[in-house]
């Protein structure tokens, strides 16, 4: 607004002003102050957030590199290492659906091969608003797009993900996006820079005024009526020049030719510079007329602050810089020299300096860390919110019910090339991806396996986020099990409001709470994540929904395990908590949400006991006990069941123990078993303590559960397979 102080105009408070001036023993001028308000927004500082993220557990058996750099890293086995990341673009999704959702791949991508990882990969955990909205389903459709578009051009596989649509995220979805890289352990680089004189080397696309004030701005602040305008401030990406700087970094580190490298995000070659300066305990000095630009008459400021997209910062030797040169010239990778490392003393801190040649004037001078390390720490207010609505009462199951949970999301994922490298095992529509695991170098096949998945809940979350975050950590342990793999690792995309809102405040430390709680329970550390606030429209925030990934292995992959089918025949057994136990535990489900009760109580989590069914399930799909296997989640017994008789067009007929049809108690597995399994799989859940029901016979054309539901299964399968199309315009689908 008029008359307004620059640094508010920039999302800086007054506080922050006065700190800044304190940091710099005189007043910032406009670069200074630009560069300070990218790097101290929300999206980068985490000054709301990271005081709590510290009740996390980072460290265990085969952690490379935890929380702090790009991307987490675990040992595989075999001289092998896995990278992983978790990443949102909500925020440029909704005001640039295509573009928001194309670039948050792309900077996913650079997150991995930073660290010297070919990225195998990708998965799109999304949340949309209601179907029957028009916005909705125009973002819906563009991110969609942008993802495919993205991914298939550049050459990594989307293996998996998931999509929820609800009322809370109309005015702001919500785009996740998660990457799985391998690379040998001697590739392995770090994003600091080192060696007083090396050079800064800026590789990649040229710098234009597209994402100045994007992701780092964009994902600090709400949205309100008219922020379309903010459209030019998102990303543009290309995914043919992602490819190539992908293959020239790589070509770099194995080389040798690299001692540091850092990929240009959130606040640009801010970010860059002052990250790997701060990191390595260095100084640096960036000429910024060396940086080559798109547009004339670029500003200092913008080209130190735009997100322009497919760029990358390594720090070379002088010795190496011509190899360099000469090897990004083979990839058609342009590549600068724009900085030199500059030492640090005891009495004066690294120094990030921006000149206007080398030898030219100083157009900015701060401390690297104060950038990077000593953004403001908030202890924000925390309010319990009020109860949530009603609980859910006299509800009886019925045949409509089933089939308005049911729903194919096969017209998102068949727009995505799943098969890329053909080391997909278990892709789309399965519980986890399942990836065979080659030797990054020599592209050996090691016989063992790489599973991954994303979940969230935002139901569970609403009502309890501890408990809700701790369910959803186990929702993905056992989709991991149903095809195999032991967990060994989590990332986290922690999706909340406006964290001024106290309310919000409290969802998100017990988020954490819950976070923390079921990783130690399972013995897994958390190696990386993000965090993604503001997300809120017009005041309205949405609901708490942390999505966590989970990394797993399989340490034998014999055959593709048997997935979530049925067999003509089989019994079909109910493994896990005993239903028949259980009162009937529907706060939180999607059934009772649909009825309007979204309150109540969630289903308490025994750890153990899932633990015991994982250890389970993991032996019979190894072993290949079953012929089909599915975790009850979403919709209950009943939608798992369904899901497993339209997946291979075999009907039904089962007893659903103490009425428990739609009802989310976790720790349940559905077995599809041969008639010869059962005793073998009775034997042993019996020596792990986990109890199994059989429930009933798989076989003929109707899908019949107790006396609550009796569908034909053509209706089933039409209810399932035509929900997405149908209401995204593609029409019926046919077949």
């Amino acid at each position: 607004m008029p008359g307004e102080p620059v640094h508010r105009s920039l999302g800086l408070t007054d506080g922050e002003a006065r700190d800044i001036e304190r940091i710099l023993g005189r007043p910032p001028n406009h670069l200074e102050l630009a560069m300070y308000a990218v790097m101290w927004s929300e999206h980068c500082s985490y000054k709301s957030s990271r005081g709590h993220l510290r009740r996390l557990p980072t460290t265990g058996e085969g952690v490379l590199v935890g929380p702090g750099e790009n991307a987490g890293v675990m040992d595989v086995g075999d001289g092998i290492a896995a990278a992983i990341r978790i990443e949102s673009h909500n925020h440029p999704s909704f005001v640039e659906p295509y573009q928001g959702a194309a670039t948050g791949v792309g900077g996913i991508l650079r997150d991995i091969f930073t660290m010297g990882a070919r990225p195998i990969a990708l998965m799109d955990p999304l949340r949309f608003g209601p179907l029957d909205d028009a916005r909705s389903r125009w973002v819906a459709e563009g991110v969609v797009s942008g993802i495919s578009g993205y991914g298939n051009s550049v050459g990594v596989p989307t293996v998996g993900g998931e999509v929820a649509f609800d009322p809370c995220y109309a005015g702001n979805p919500l785009v996740n996006v998660l990457c799985l890289g391998t690379l040998p352990h001697e590739r392995l680089v770090l994003g600091q820079a080192s060696g007083v004189g090396n050079l800064a080397v800026l590789l990649g696309s040229a710098t234009g005024r597209d994402g100045i004030g994007g992701v780092s701005v964009l994902a600090s602040a709400g949205f309100d009526e008219g922020d379309e305008d903010k459209r030019p401030s998102v990303q543009v990406g290309d995914p043919f020049e992602e490819k190539r700087l992908i293959e020239a970094c790589l070509a770099l580190l194995d080389a040798g030719l690299v001692v540091g490298i850092q990929d240009l995000g959130g606040a640009g070659l801010t970010c860059a510079t002052s990250e790997t300066a701060s990191r390595g305990d260095v100084g640096m000095d960036v000429d910024v007329s060396a940086v080559v630009c798109r547009e004339p008459g670029m500003e200092p400021f913008e080209v130190m602050t735009s997100e322009s997209q497919e760029r990358m910062l390594a720090i070379v030797t002088p010795d190496a810089i011509d190899e360099v040169l000469s090897l990004c010239e083979r990839w058609e990778v342009r590549a600068s020299v724009i900085g030199r490392v500059t030492e640090a003393t005891s009495s004066r801190a690294g120094r990030l300096r921006i000149l206007d040649g080398f030898e030219g004037a100083v157009l900015a001078d701060v401390p690297a860390a104060s950038l990077h390390d000593d953004a403001p720490l908030y202890d924000r207010p925390l309010a319990r919110p009020a109860p949530r609505g009603r609980a859910p009462e006299g509800l009886v199951p019925g045949n409509q019910d089933l089939l308005d949970l049911l729903c194919d999301t096969s017209w998102i994922w068949q727009q995505y090339d799943h098969q890329l490298f053909l080391n997909t095992v278990v892709g789309p529509g399965g519980d986890a991806a399942l990836l065979r695991l080659k030797h990054p170098t020599t592209g050996a096949d090691t016989g063992r396996g790489l599973a991954v998945t994303t979940d969230g809940n935002h139901r569970w979350c609403a009502i309890d986020p501890r408990a809700g975050t701790a369910l959803v950590v186990a929702e993905a342990v056992l989709n991991l099990a149903c095809v195999g793999a032991r967990p060994i690792a989590v990332v986290n995309c922690l999706n909340f409001g406006n964290p001024e809102h106290p309310e919000v405040m409290w969802q998100l430390s017990e988020a954490i709470d819950g976070l923390a709680e079921a990783c130690r329970a399972f013995g897994l550390p958390v190696i990386g994540g993000n965090v993604s606030l503001y997300n809120e429209t017009a005041g309205t925030d949405i609901h708490p929904t942390p999505v966590v990934g989970v990394l797993g292995l399989v340490d034998r992959l014999d055959a593709r395990p048997p997935g979530p089918g049925l067999a003509d025949g089989d019994h079909v057994l109910l493994a896990g908590a005993s239903s028949d136990a259980l009162p009937s535990e529907l706060g939180g489900s999607a059934w009772a949400w649909r009825h309007g009760y979204e309150g109540g109580t969630l289903p308490a989590l025994d750890t153990a006991a899932h633990t015991a069914l994982a250890a389970l399930v993991r032996g019979l799909v190894a072993d290949g006990v079953v012929s089909g296997v599915h975790d009850v989640a979403t919709g209950g017994l009943a939608v798992a069941v369904a899901e497993m008789a339209v997946g291979s067009k075999v009907g039904v007929t089962i007893t659903a123990p103490g009425d428990d049809v739609f009802g989310e108690a976790p720790t349940r597995v559905v077995l599809s078993v041969p008639q010869g399994a059962v005793a073998e799989v009775q034997d042993r859940a019996r020596e792990r303590g986990v109890e199994v029901v059989d429930l009933g016979l798989a076989g003929g054309d109707r899908i019949t559960i107790g006396g609550a539901i009796d569908l034909g299964l053509d209706e089933v399968v039409a209810a399932w397979r035509d929900r997405l199309p149908a209401a995204l315009g593609a029409g019926v689908t046919q077949g």
